[in-house]
């Protein structure tokens, strides 16, 4: 009599730490494109209109963009623009073929790591 195969859960490592870091900047890429698609470009929309629509608008938005928690929700969302903006230069150099070396693709990675934190750190010191 043949031995049944036993039917085995399947375990899914969700886990990112373990991930290279070029796989990282792709994960996050990923998920600050939804983001910026769920909250930055619906935010900033609102904003536009609110703060062209009169004078008064204006100045609440201001006060409210003066409270510290929401100085820090827009940094969020500015890493995410900025992170966003440099792992996409870096993946349209690697689609002409630039760069895709193991050793050249941790290099970029790092890079858009570091420029993105240092792009919302400008930023950052212009707001506070």
């Amino acid at each position: 009599m043949p031995s049944a195969q036993k039917s085995r859960p399947k375990y899914y490592d969700l886990n990112l730490l373990h991930l290279p870091l070029p796989g990282m900047v792709s994960i996050l890429h990923r998920m600050t494109g939804v983001a910026m698609l769920m909250f930055l470009i619906p935010a900033a929309l609102f904003l536009l209109q609110a703060t062209l629509h009169s004078e008064s608008g204006f100045n609440f938005w201001r006060n409210v963009l003066n409270f510290p928690i929401v100085k820090l929700a827009v940094l969020g969302l500015v890493w995410a623009y900025m992170h966003h903006l440099f792992a996409g230069i870096r993946y349209l150099v690697m689609d002409v073929h630039v760069a895709v070396t193991k050793e050249s693709a941790r290099l970029t990675a790092i890079a858009v790591l570091v420029m993105g934190l240092l792009a919302t750190a400008l930023v950052g010191a212009r707001i506070w």
